[in-house]
């Protein structure tokens, strides 16, 4: 018991301690790249703590000319000899059609702590390194403009580095019982300058995740064939924020899903609805989500489009002090 205290004295202290102040990627299916969700779930597969892989792609807003893709790629697992999971996640964002590039490889632990017989928590760490790149010879400016024939100068402006690598650290705690889990998790701890002119004022914000849910079983069983999941999602960042909430139903190997995300403060309005379509079977899985702009982008950004895949597997020896996260994949 003294041991407990003493993690969420420090987990708590880690987190709240950090003063909040460019928005990192963020995927509709936020439970299909769980360890980017929360560094806390790693090691959390459904197959007695065995191994998990995950794939996401994401085309944010493709009507737009210099669209962002989105594509991501971890592998998660639990050993009983660690007493927590492993990860490993890989992460690629482009924008304006590769223009502007980030690239990140993260490595996290979760300790995993059994409070009592119906009640877990992990406790995640991750460390990671990014780099971000742009092609100066892309970009056009003002000096470059001849008022007859457009974009022919060479331009005065002077550039530096086309690139900028930075480390970076995120901290996360879910806690869960077999029907209710949520979670809270802060990526960019220490806020990484990512400026290409060393301008101490680019750094990436650091982002605050909440996130929680139910499981509740449509017929009874203790392992049941149908489902409603009611999810939420609370994001910060910077003075961005947003909420996603809505459900996903289950019904046997398929798994539907109704959402909307709404922004406020500064950036407030109703963003998007979305709609999810996934499928299940065994060690496979896959997904589909459709955003629907309602905001008042919708003419010039009517959409966004979202695949996941997935595939786990089962721990050659069972792993008798892991603890199962009744969680959605998608």
């Amino acid at each position: 018991m003294r041991n407990f205290k003493t993690l969420i004295f420090f987990a708590f202290a880690f987190i709240f301690c950090l003063d909040a102040n460019a928005q990192d990627p963020e995927f509709t299916q936020f439970y299909a790249a769980p360890v980017y969700t929360n560094p806390a779930m790693a090691g959390t597969g459904t197959c007695n703590g065995g191994g998990r892989v995950a794939l996401n792609y994401r085309n944010q807003w493709p009507s737009l000319p210099g669209t962002f893709i989105t594509t991501s790629a971890s592998y998660d697992q639990h050993f009983d000899n660690i007493g927590g999971g492993v990860s490993l996640l890989l992460l690629d964002d482009r924008a304006g059609e590769g223009l502007l590039r980030s690239q990140t490889v993260s490595a996290g632990y979760s300790f995993q702590l059994e409070v009592n017989r119906k009640f877990t928590m992990r406790f995640g760490i991750e460390g990671q390194y990014g780099q971000r790149s742009i092609d100066w010879q892309r970009l056009r400016f003002e000096d470059q403009i001849d008022e007859s024939l457009g974009f022919i100068k060479e331009t005065a402006e002077t550039f530096n580095n086309n690139s900028v690598g930075f480390a970076n650290f995120s901290t996360g705690i879910l806690g869960y019982t077999e029907r209710f889990y949520g979670g809270i998790a802060v990526h960019n701890l220490i806020e990484p300058n990512q400026s290409f002119f060393g301008n101490p004022d680019a750094i990436v914000p650091r982002r605050y995740t909440a996130h929680s849910g139910l499981v509740i079983p449509l017929d009874g069983r203790k392992n049941p064939q149908s489902s409603i999941s009611p999810n939420v999602l609370f994001m910060l960042q910077n003075k961005f924020t947003q909420m996603n909430i809505g459900f996903y139903y289950n019904k046997g190997p398929l798994v539907t899903g109704l959402w909307f995300r709404q922004t406020f403060g500064e950036f407030g309005n109703s963003d998007a609805l979305m709609a999810l379509v996934g499928f299940r079977k065994d060690k496979f899985k896959f997904g589909y989500s459709f955003d629907l702009t309602v905001s008042d982008a919708r003419s010039a950004a009517p959409s966004s489009h979202e695949i996941s895949t997935g595939i786990e597997w089962c721990a050659k020896k069972p792993n008798r002090k892991y603890r199962r996260l009744t969680c959605p994949d998608f």
